[in-house]
Formats: C-alpha cells, structure tokens, sequence
C-alpha cells in the first residue's frame, strides 16, 4: 500500500482536496445514514439559503464514486446515503488537522475540549 492510500484503500490526496460543500456532506452522514432529501435539508440549516438538487447530487455521486459514502436503495423512488470506513477516516483526518490549528496553547485546548464534552 503507497503512503498516498490510507488503511481503507483511498487516495489520502483525494480526501485533502474535497471542497468544505463535501466534507459538510461527510460531517452529517457520521451522524447516521441519510436520504438525500435530508442531507438537503441539514445543509441549508448550516448554510442558512436553499441548495438545489444541481449541487447537492453530484457531490453526493462523486463521493460515493471515490469511495467515502455508500448509496443504497430505500425504496424504488429514494436513496439512503452512509458513510464508509474510509468517510469516517476522512472526517476524523479532518477534525484533527482543525485541532492541530486551532489548540495552540492550553486555553484554546481546553475550548476544543469543551466543544467536544458538550456532546458527549
């Protein structure tokens, strides 16, 4: 296995270059799987304005096409998104690059911390 490839098989290059448009697509689905009406919705709250279904779909196809989220049928009109072990490596590989940033003393440890402890 290349450096380039994380333990999942995906280029890790490929994971860096995402637009923030994906990775918030891979932050909601770690939550649980979704359908895309759903994620729809959880991206507009984020976002505060409509997006169409001309951004949200592709991103979604391109993402299931490099390996991080899975597509499957729900039913013959509805499809459910979830994401892969290599979309969770993503979403964490994304968190701790944002620590890595953003904690750089104690104090701003200790914030990130708190954030986190809120939600556990």
């Amino acid at each position: 296995m290349s450096e380039a490839q994380s333990s999942t098989g995906v280029d890790e290059q490929t994971v860096r270059d995402l637009t923030a448009f994906q990775r918030n697509i891979l932050m909601i689905l770690s939550e649980e799987p979704m359908y895309g009406l759903a994620i729809k919705r959880e991206l507009e709250s984020y976002y505060r304005t409509e997006v169409n279904h001309g951004r949200l779909y592709p991103n979604l196809d391109e993402l299931v096409d490099i390996g991080l989220v899975e597509k499957s049928e729900l039913d013959k009109r509805t499809n459910q998104y979830e994401l892969t072990e290599a979309g969770f490596e993503a979403v964490l590989d994304q968190i701790e690059w944002t620590a890595s940033k953003v904690a750089t003393d104690d104090d701003r440890a200790a914030a990130v911390a708190d954030i986190v402890d809120s939600y556990c």
